[in-house]
């Protein structure tokens, strides 16, 4: 006999590594909204009506099996006091950064994100949803990882300076980023959020050898991502983890995200039983894919990883670009339900 899954019923069957109905569907719409709606990135994200409405119209459209109050990382920028770029057809950027000076650490103290217009309108998109579909289908927030975040409040260069040559102020750095990230993220959960997306590109083997990453990184998540009161995913956004896959399931998080550069198959070997994983369609070459290459990508994925359970489909990055086109999401969302319903049998 078939089992009826909801959305939410059939994620959590598969992070348990058990079999659903079909394999999930995670399309991740950021700024993507904006284009379903028709007006600017900018007064998009300046209203959670805006989004919830987006968000209910692509999940219904492209059978999507969650929804995303991801909004832009800058966000949490502004509440150290940064700014925001808004591209009229992409992701925004921050702006300058925060901290000039390394010993500009000594007095930085986390921000009260009650008092930071982004934040709270991400906070009333995550209470309205939860309004509107319970526990139906998960809604995925998002916190920037401590980690990570100095990218954007020093500029890279200053951070990996600072990483290697002040390890006091490296110190108080975390503890600050640490206290906001885990109120951010709990104030989400809170709000109605079923699980937190820790985003940590800084922590990918493409971006630090696995020696500092166990240093650094690795430490900063093992203390901060137990103190989020609800499931984890860690997301290095679309980096390489193969130099320390082995290590993550020690950090608490239950699912990582896989770049689209590494064999999601070997990736599924290595923690299997242990982790599931997230991924990795190409989102920069889907913009380019004929209809057969989205159904080609999404069917290899399957038959590589679904096996089993432990697998949601998603892209590699963690935001659907602006200019895929609606064509090869709807492909896509085909694919899925053609070649990922359980057993699968087809090979």
């Amino acid at each position: 006999m078939d089992i009826s899954y909801n959305s939410l019923q059939r994620v959590l069957t598969t992070l348990s590594h058990k079999e659903p109905d079909k394999v999930p569907l995670f399309l991740l719409f950021s700024h993507y909204g904006a284009k379903e709606l028709g007006i600017c990135i900018q007064d998009y994200f300046s209203n959670s009506d805006n989004v919830v409405e987006a968000q209910l119209r692509l999940a219904e459209k492209f059978q999507n099996d969650c929804f995303y109050t991801f909004s832009y990382t800058a966000a949490e920028l502004e509440a150290f006091g940064g700014s925001t770029f808004f591209p009229k057809e992409g992701s925004p950027n921050s702006g300058l950064p925060t901290i000039h000076k390394a010993n500009d650490i000594l007095n930085l103290k986390a921000p009260n994100i009650y008092e930071t217009k982004s934040l709270t309108t991400i906070l009333e998109t995550i209470k309205k949803l939860k309004k509107q579909v319970g526990d139906t289908k998960p809604i995925i927030a998002v916190a920037v990882s401590p980690f990570s975040l100095p990218v954007m409040q020093m500029g890279f260069d200053k951070y990996i300076d600072l990483i290697y040559t002040e390890p006091s102020l490296f110190e108080k750095l975390m503890a600050v980023n640490q206290e906001f990230c885990i109120n951010w993220a709990n104030a989400q959960v809170e709000a109605g959020a079923t699980a937190i997306c820790y985003f940590d590109p800084v922590s990918s083997s493409s971006v630090l050898p696995r020696n500092l990453y166990l240093e650094k990184g690795f430490p900063v998540a093992i203390q901060t991502i137990p103190k989020i009161n609800a499931p984890v995913a860690t997301h290095f956004a679309s980096g390489k983890i193969n130099g320390i896959i082995a290590d993550l399931h020690q950090t608490s998080t239950i699912l990582i995200g896989i770049s689209s550069f590494e064999d999601i198959g070997d990736m599924k070997e290595k923690v299997k039983g242990k982790l599931s994983l997230i991924g990795n369609l190409n989102g920069i070459e889907m913009i380019r894919w004929t209809d057969q290459d989205a159904e080609n990508a999404v069917k290899e994925i399957i038959q590589k990883a679904a096996k089993g359970g432990g697998l949601i489909i998603s892209d590699n990055h963690g935001e659907i670009p602006y200019q895929v086109p609606e064509r090869v999401l709807y492909k896509i969302s085909e694919a899925v339900q053609k070649y990922g319903k359980y057993p699968l049998d087809w090979f």
